[in-house]
């Protein structure tokens, strides 16, 4: 396939440096971000194939609960332990694991290494614990940021490459960490810490006799069980509360460190560019490093130089006086099968087309048109046609127009961004032919993400 099979960004628009960002020993995690559906643990993992290849040591941190990445790189399953991935040719001396975060593991993990055996038992099988580590608002994310905090930090890994949660209110994991920072350590929190604090029977005494109204609220919203699981919950988490804000702001001044880099992941479609643009301008809000925009699945045609107006043009030329054929040229008849492949041949000829109407066949020339819009040369060669030739090549035609629709609006589509957005460098990654299962497609996904204008893609 060359260039010329897919669109092409405007010379005016900068292009991404996948290569260069990656092979960059400076960049030390890539963060892939987006709406859902547009491709994002997909390209996560393209990089962290082609990164590998490259020669560096290289992990691919998913969230999605999907299991598409563990299937595509061949791994029967994922869990919350880094798993190398084979089949990856290591000869320049990378390699890639692959992991997808178990939020509850994660969060018991920073429970039993931040209280001793018995605190941490404690904490471990209290059921508010439980409810809170399995599915708190804001809790995968929040655990997607503390893996990659211990990820980086035990500085095994050249890359880190991070497939965030699919987000419908743009950066949920950039808020989560403080979310849970600020639930943690809130007003709420704090009140139900205080029994505790004043400890024993003077604490309860404390709280009946100071909050009673509250205490009696609290148990007709929460049920007098659950209000002691959380009271329970709190005491034995007391000590650990500042640590969960530490962290959050740790993790959080490591997303704006120079060696992390955001992609930005969208389709080009209206909905998922707009929403593109938000991540972009929330990234820049955020200070945070945004490398450029990953624009998936882009659509091309091989023969881009015939529009769709001009194909329409030609499907009708060649089926306008299909009912007034000779009975000879039915689908059944002898000549149509010792025609079919001449004709086809003759009927591919046809894309001799110009700027300003259909070549004529034998000189090369532009022809006239004729009173009803098409050329002499189209009405002549369609007249010789047979009549399933004709329609088949029509069909053609009118699919490419469809086709070249498509481009137009994409195009269209990814030119307003451009334009909102001048300074952001773009990479485009044309459409596959099916879906993405193994390595093989994850590293032809790595080649379109790389792969700059002009230059062929064989």
């Amino acid at each position: 396939m060359t260039s010329d099979d897919h669109t092409t960004l405007d010379a005016s628009a900068p292009r991404l440096e996948v290569d260069a960002l990656i092979d960059d020993p400076g960049t030390r995690i890539v963060v892939c971000c987006g709406s859902g559906g547009v491709g994002k643990t997909t390209t996560a993992a393209a990089l962290g194939v082609r990164a590998a290849e490259r020669g560096r040591k290289v992990v691919v941190l998913t969230i999605d609960p999907a299991r598409r990445l563990a299937q595509s790189m061949g791994i029967s399953e994922l869990d919350n332990v880094p798993r190398q991935v084979k089949g990856v040719d290591e000869a320049a001396g990378g390699e890639l694991h692959a992991m997808m975060l178990d939020m509850k593991r994660t969060f018991d993990e920073i429970v039993e290494g931040h209280a001793d055996a018995e605190r941490a038992r404690a904490i471990l099988e209290n059921p508010f614990y439980q409810s809170l580590s399995a599915g708190f608002a804001g809790t995968q994310e929040y655990m997607a940021m503390e893996k990659l905090g211990q990820l980086r930090a035990g500085d095994e890994w050249d890359l880190i490459v991070v497939d965030t949660p699919p987000s419908r209110s743009a950066l949920d994991f950039l808020d989560a960490p403080k979310r849970l920072g600020s639930f943690l350590d809130g007003k709420f929190i704090r009140v139900l810490m205080a029994p505790a604090k004043v400890g024993g029977r003077a604490g309860m005494k404390f709280l009946n006799v100071g909050m009673s109204m509250m205490t009696g609220t609290l148990s007709k919203l929460m049920g007098g069980q659950l209000l002691r699981d959380v009271q329970t919950f709190v005491a034995a988490m007391d000590t650990m509360f500042g640590g969960f804000r530490t962290r959050a702001d740790a993790t959080y001044r490591l997303l704006q460190a120079p060696g992390t880099a955001f992609l930005v992941v969208a389709a080009p479609e209206r909905d998922a560019l707009r929403e593109a643009a938000y991540f972009v301008e929330r990234l820049a809000a955020e200070q945070m490093p945004l490398a450029g925009l990953v624009l998936n699945r882009v659509h091309g045609s091989g023969a881009a130089q015939l529009s769709a107006e001009r194909a329409l043009a030609a499907a009708e030329a060649l089926t306008e006086d299909l009912p007034d054929r000779a009975p000879e040229d039915a689908p059944n008849s002898p000549s149509h099968e010792a025609g079919s492949a001449s004709d086809w041949a003759s009927v591919e000829n046809t894309e001799n087309l110009g700027p300003d109407g259909i070549m004529d066949l034998s000189g090369g020339k532009t022809a006239s048109r004729n009173p009803g819009g098409h050329s002499p040369a189209a009405a002549a060669h369609a007249a010789s046609l047979s009549a399933p030739a004709a329609q088949l090549a029509a069909g053609l035609l009118r699919l490419h127009a469809e086709r070249m629709q498509v481009l137009a609006r994409e195009r269209r589509t990814r030119d307003r961004f451009t334009a909102l957005h001048p300074e952001v460098p773009v990479a485009e990654v044309a459409a596959l032919p099916g879906d993405v299962h193994d390595l093989a497609g994850l590293r032809a996904i790595g080649e379109r993400l790389a792969l700059r204008p002009g230059t062929a893609d064989d």
